[in-house]
């Protein structure tokens, strides 16, 4: 992503968003459809294009379709390509949309549908490309709709339909503005929350019959414990980066050549190749120009075993936190661990091994061994970084915040499952209570 953005063509075929006829394949399914779900009504719009031109040099073959939804900046239309080798990228245009908001879940089901449906395959790469917080569904855009909203509420338009909403808005407008989930849409004000991308891959999965065989998220900041346990019933594999993405992103030429050149790799084989082509993408660590980087991938049939180790390990926290030395060890393990930009974020191995270093009582250190190798045995198929401040990442991060736990993170499948959220509880009122 980066570059500057390419005139948009009004040209367009068929407004129903159907795959052209002559686009389908009658005699059988390919081996792959990668299905790209480009949120760019924001900052990343001129990255999109560069993207779009990344898939074109490559081209859908004989054995793999390359499909794409990109929202674009206010004043474009919302377009769906199919995405063919050289010429120009409106010239691939098969659907004209009009505005689109990319945060209503229903038109990421209505596109994977068109999909799918349009362009069968025997495997599915379903990414979604925009920004990305994690597991956190805070509203980044609840100070733009609390200003907007008191404006209404006070103004000449005072119709009875607004005012329980515009109360109901204003409450929740207190969120902490500066966090994210993924799909931003600037113009809608909307974005998709993880309980809502659960609900469309659950769709997903029934619409094919079976679990997606990848979710890649170009994305920050997703792969986290909590987000793949959302989507582990109808995702085979994730791919993700525990850090913030460059503004380039996946580099989907390197990604798309590689699967067209061996079209019968796995969906295992795939996901490691894009963590991969993404580490390889980007400068050496040891060149000062570089930034820091991560990547993986993520086995989700191991996500129980994943969760039911990081209950065991909040168990085993929460009773640890009754004996002082026991504190400081938790205190002087999160303080150390691998953070990134998200800065309630940190690497669950890392964490882990440190307590084990420090000195954790018998069943905290147990319990952590039995993390760590359910993450690096099972869990995590492929994971690299670069950059010497990412030197401690293991794959897959998870949520530990200083300050507060959010309202919104014990409603998680994951927090339900494992209990984390109230060891976070417990572990944040004795910082607060300076009983270490």
């Amino acid at each position: 992503m980066g570059k500057t953005a390419a005139k948009t063509s009004t040209k367009a075929t068929d407004k129903a968003g159907k795959a052209p006829k002559a686009s389908t394949k009658t005699a059988g399914r390919k081996a792959w459809t990668v299905m790209v779900y480009m949120a760019g009504d924001n900052n990343l719009d001129p990255d999109g294009v560069q993207d779009l031109k990344e898939m074109k040099r490559v081209g859908s073959t004989d054995q793999l379709d390359i499909v794409a939804q990109f929202d674009r900046a206010a004043g474009h239309v919302a377009r769906r390509y199919h995405l063919r080798q050289g010429g120009i990228v409106t010239g691939d245009a098969v659907a004209s949309l009009g505005a689109v908001n990319t945060g209503d879940p229903k038109n990421l089901s209505d596109f994977i549908q068109w999909a799918v449906k349009g362009y069968p395959a025997e495997h599915y790469l379903l990414v979604l490309w925009n920004h990305g917080q994690g597991w956190d569904d805070s509203d980044v855009y609840a100070g733009e709709r609390h200003r907007a909203l008191r404006r209404l509420a006070n103004g000449p338009i005072r119709h009875a339909l607004f005012h329980a909403p515009v109360r109901q808005l204003l409450n929740q407008a207190t969120h902490d503005a500066e966090r994210r989930a993924i799909l931003l849409d600037d113009n809608a004000k909307d974005f998709l929350d993880n309980q809502e991308l659960a609900k469309v891959m659950a769709g997903a999965a029934k619409l094919i019959g079976r679990k997606i065989d990848i979710l890649g998220m170009d994305a920050c900041l997703m792969s986290m414990a909590e987000v793949g346990y959302q989507v582990c019933d109808s995702a085979e594999y994730t791919v993700g980066s525990e850090q913030t993405e460059p503004g380039e992103g996946w580099p989907y030429h390197t990604v798309l050549a590689a699967l067209a050149k061996q079209p019968t790799m796995s969906p295992r084989e795939l996901s490691a190749l894009i963590v991969e082509k993404y580490l390889a993408y980007y400068p050496s660590a040891n060149d000062p120009s570089s930034g820091s980087v991560t990547q993986a991938a993520c086995d989700l049939a191991k996500a129980p075993a994943l969760a039911k180790a990081v209950a065991a390990l909040a168990k085993a926290l929460k009773r640890s936190l009754a004996v002082p030395a026991q504190r400081q060890r938790v205190l002087m393990a999160r303080m150390q661990a691998q953070s990134y930009d998200g800065r309630d974020n940190i690497d669950l191995v890392d964490f882990c091994s440190l307590l084990i270093q420090g000195g954790a009582e018998p069943a905290v250190a147990s319990a952590c061994q039995q993390v760590m190798q359910a993450v690096k045995t099972d869990y995590v198929v492929a994971q690299g970084f670069k950059g010497k401040d990412m030197k401690h990442s293991n794959g897959v991060s998870i949520y530990f915040p200083t300050q507060g736990v959010s309202p919104l993170y014990p409603g998680l499948a994951f927090s339900k499952k494992t209990g984390w959220d109230a060891f976070l509880s417990a572990y944040l009122n004795a910082v607060r209570s300076r009983v270490f």
